[in-house]
């Protein structure tokens, strides 16, 4: 059985964790003119699948390792195991609106061509915006080939997916670095995981069954 790594290993394969999925919400990615109002999504949506194999590849190595089962160890999968798998279920909710916003624009590929894309949203008051921003959301539009008021709806989608994502990933990226101070101050080495106190587990594990709690 491999040496059981030490507590400021394990806080820094945390770290490092924390530091990846944080570089997920500043990704940039290259985006056409046609395809302009999915601009906010295409950077995460680029980076995240890099991320989460990273993420994994790495879990699988420190359990290939056979540690032992001590506390801090037990912490840390718990902890990486948590961070990989909500990072996970994002990514593919992420995924899931981008693509029925493409539909909503009528990508050919996606789903039917032209779907919702031949009319204008009902509603939709140019008005409202000033003559300035009237002027950039024609321009926009019209290099997208999509009604202003579609182009509106489908961009204003893309900015509250990428805004719900980017939460998760502050979320993920925030537990990491509190589990990761955790196992510096060693203070999971006198409480077995799963036991009563807040050092039982890890600070994601906890976010994730108070998620499951309100949920339900």
């Amino acid at each position: 059985m491999t040496t059981a790594p030490t507590h400021a290993d394990l806080a820094t394969w945390l770290v490092e964790a924390a530091e990846a999925v944080a570089g997920i919400v500043t990704a940039q990615h290259s985006t056409p003119p046609s395809r302009s109002y999915l601009q906010p999504v295409l950077g995460p949506l680029a980076a995240g699948p890099d991320v989460v194999g990273e993420l994994a590849f790495r879990l699988e190595d420190l359990l290939a390792e056979e540690y032992p089962a001590t506390p801090a160890v037990l912490f840390t999968v718990a902890s990486y195991a948590s961070a990989l798998g909500w990072l996970t279920e994002s990514l593919a909710e992420l995924t899931q609106v981008v693509d029925l916003l493409c539909t909503r624009a009528g990508l050919p590929g996606i789903a039917e061509a032209g779907a919702g894309s031949a009319s204008e949203v009902a509603g939709f008051d140019m008005t409202a915006y000033s003559t300035a921003d009237q002027q950039a959301i024609t321009a926009l539009a019209a290099e997208a080939g999509l009604p202003p008021g579609l182009y509106v709806q489908v961009l204003g989608g893309a900015l509250v997916a990428c805004a719900a994502f980017a939460e998760a990933c502050t979320e993920i990226t925030g537990g990491l670095f509190e589990d990761a101070r955790e196992l510096l101050d060693e203070s999971v080495s006198t409480v077995p995981l799963g036991g009563e106190g807040p050092g039982s587990l890890p600070t994601l594990v906890r976010s994730l069954l108070s998620r499951m709690e309100t949920a339900e």
